[in-house]
C-alpha cells in the first residue's frame, strides 16, 4: 500500500491531480486507489490537498495516516503537509514556488520547475500536469501510459493536446534527473574521478 498527498493552493489543480492518478491508477494500471480531498475556506488561494492510498489489494480505510509520498506545489501546502511525511519518503516540491527547510529523516527530495515549465508552453495551468509527468516518472507508482489514458474527461478536450504536452514535459524532466542520479551512483574507473 503506498499512501500519496498531492498539496498546493486552491487554484492549481491539485484536487485534479488526484482524480486523474486515482482514475489511472484503477482504470489503466489495475490497482485499487481511493481519494479524498481537503482545502481551506478560501477555495482559491489557500492551502488544499488531495490523498491517495493506493494498493494492490481492495482499500480497507480510505485515508492516509503517514504518506510516503508528498507532491507540494506551493510553500503554504509544503509547511503544513511535510512535517507528516514519512521519514523516509519521497518529497516533490515546485522548485521556483517551495523553499525547502533543511531534510530530515531518510527523505529522498525532487524538485521540478513545474509552473515554469508550463508558462514555457504557453499556459501556467498546466502545471498540475506537469508535475504529475514528474511524479509519474520518479515514483513509477503509476505508468505514463495509464496517466495519459485517464485525460480525457478530467481536463478540457480543446486543452487535451496542450495537458499530454505538460505531461510529457514533466515526465522527460524526471528521467534525465533519474540518468543524473544513476550516473552519479555508478562508481568510476580506478585512478578516475
Amino acid at each position: 500500500m503506498t499512501e500519496i498527498r498531492f498539496s498546493g493552493f486552491g487554484g492549481q489543480g491539485i484536487i485534479r491531480c488526484g482524480l486523474i492518478t486515482g482514475k489511472a491508477l484503477s482504470l489503466y494500471d489495475n490497482k485499487h486507489a481511493t481519494m479524498t480531498q481537503s482545502f481551506g475556506p478560501e477555495a482559491r488561494g489557500s492551502a488544499c490537498s488531495s490523498q491517495l492510498v493506493v494498493s494492490d489489494d481492495r482499500v480497507l480505510y480510505p485515508y492516509i495516516s503517514i504518506p510516503e509520498i508528498l507532491i507540494s506545489m506551493s510553500q503554504e501546502a509544503y509547511e503544513i503537509y511535510e512535517p507528516e511525511l514519512s521519514e523516509d519518503g519521497i518529497l516533490i516540491i515546485d522548485k521556483d514556488l517551495v523553499k525547502m527547510n533543511p531534510a530530515r529523516g531518510k527523505i529522498k527530495t525532487y524538485s521540478v520547475p513545474s509552473t515554469r515549465f508550463a508558462e514555457e508552453l504557453g499556459n501556467r495551468i498546466t502545471a498540475n500536469l506537469v508535475m504529475l509527468g514528474f511524479f509519474s516518472s520518479v515514483t513509477s507508482v503509476v505508468s505514463a501510459d495509464a496517466m495519459k489514458k485517464a485525460l480525457p474527461g478530467l481536463v478540457p478536450g480543446r486543452f487535451l493536446d496542450l495537458n499530454i504536452k505538460a505531461f510529457d514535459k514533466g515526465y522527460d524532466y524526471g528521467k534525465e534527473i533519474l540518468a543524473k542520479e544513476k550516473k552519479s551512483k555508478t562508481p568510476t574507473q580506478k585512478g578516475k574521478k
